[in-house]
């Protein structure tokens, strides 16, 4: 990949079951293996996980009702 960054996010809305499918899945890759694979139209990135990582999990939940559960993992 050189010394070019490489950015992905998406936002996409899912039922509360295809979540958690999504999330089993990334889990699952982690869990096999020492990388997971991001495909962005026709780049196809591998990015190795070490077997050490930092998990962050923020949860905030507004007085109005408006809730938010953020998963980070760094290293």
């Amino acid at each position: 990949m050189g010394d070019e960054l490489f950015e992905h996010e998406t936002t996409t809305t899912l039922t509360r079951e295809q979540a958690a499918t999504r999330l089993r899945e990334i889990a699952d890759e982690l869990s096999r293996q020492n990388e997971i694979r991001v495909r962005q139209g026709e780049r196809d990135v591998t990015v190795a996980v070490p077997d050490t990582v930092e998990l962050e999990v923020e949860v905030e939940v507004e007085p109005d009702g408006e809730s938010e559960i953020e998963i980070s993992i760094s290293w």
